[in-house]
């Protein structure tokens, strides 16, 4: 099947009580382990490109490569969305250039300029058969170009929600429950520590998740910043020379609740980064008389797989929902 809009999936997946994985892209390996694990276990997934890929990669290349991910998937429902776009300009670009879904970040404006510009890109995006992400709240933390220092962010207003909706005309809401960007999502001080002395993180806030389904009945929610920063990976990376001290995440049995909830969409992003890191730091250091990219990013691959087989089963629960 060609690319799909992301709209009759989060229909089935609300209804379903799952959450369809949106994993960021940047190369062809990474497009490749998603798409096996999502075509095996007959999963719908969301490639999504932000910003900083398409600076490095090239929109073109992307874009190639996930329509060759189509071809070879032709069994699952696979969309192309823009992560974290922050002008008109950059989602009308992705638009004319093929994407099937947008996303625009004017959360940092105030209220009525979120409001003003996500209506000009909903405008263009239906237009063209495509639609809009929008966001409401800020997350903390770093991602490509998107940061927000600790202590910045912001709870999104259940109060608010309803009045952007039919203003925006948006498809989707991000919203900001205690989730965050990067591997560091919170400061020591924000967390406990167990036994182990790892970090635990305070809860995400489900009670103003559960206001903002009360107010939007029927309507996808999205959560940005939700890798989990799995502890052997983080182990993986410092033990073969990374320096990467109290790298915390998301628990997984949260985010599993909240797929089962009004949460449609889970964005995942560090996970994949940490899987691979790790094991290209592992392989370096077992196979230091090796040069050919292909050794070292052929395991680094299978992990991002890996990865998000155990994902789409484990946390988002999409597996046999293609």
């Amino acid at each position: 099947m060609p690319l799909v809009s992301t709209k009759e999936m989060f229909a089935k997946a609300y209804n379903g009580g799952y959450a369809v994985g949106a994993f960021n892209v940047n190369n062809m390996e990474i497009v490749q382990g998603i798409t096996e694990a999502a075509g095996e276990l007959k999963s719908p997934v969301i490639l999504q490109v932000s910003k900083g890929a398409r600076a490095y990669a090239n929109h073109t290349y992307l874009v190639k490569l996930v329509e060759a991910a189509v071809i070879e998937n032709p069994e699952i429902p696979i969309a192309l969305h823009l992560d974290h776009g922050d002008t008109f300009e950059l989602c009308k670009s992705c638009i004319d250039g093929g994407f099937t879904s947008v996303m625009i970040d004017a959360s940092s404006k105030s209220f009525d300029e979120n409001i003003a510009l996500t209506r000009k890109v909903v405008e263009y995006a239906h237009d063209h058969g495509v639609v809009v992400e929008a966001e409401l709240g800020t997350l903390a933390g770093v991602e490509d170009e998107v940061s927000v220092e600790h202590g910045h962010e912001s709870y999104t207003r259940p109060e608010e929600v309803e009045e952007f909706v039919s203003r925006t005309g948006c498809d989707s809401l991000a919203i900001a429950i205690g989730t965050s960007h990067g591997a560091y999502k919170f400061k020591a001080s924000q967390c406990t520590r167990n036994a182990d002395g790892i970090l635990v993180p305070p809860p995400l806030r489900f009670d103003v998740l559960k206001e903002c389904i009360k107010r939007l009945p029927g309507f996808p929610i999205v959560l940005h910043g939700s890798s989990s920063v799995p502890q052997e990976f983080v182990k993986m990376v410092n033990q073969y020379g990374g320096n990467m001290p109290d790298a915390i995440g998301i628990p997984e049995d949260q985010l599993r609740e909240a797929a089962k909830l009004a949460v449609c969409k889970i964005n995942i992003d560090s996970d994949i980064r940490l899987a691979m890191t790790g094991n290209i730091r592992k392989y370096f250091a077992e196979h230091p008389d090796h040069f050919d990219p292909r050794q070292y990013l052929k395991p680094a691959r299978q992990a991002v797989k890996d990865m998000v087989a155990h994902k789409i089963v484990h946390v988002l629960g999409s597996d046999g929902k293609a």
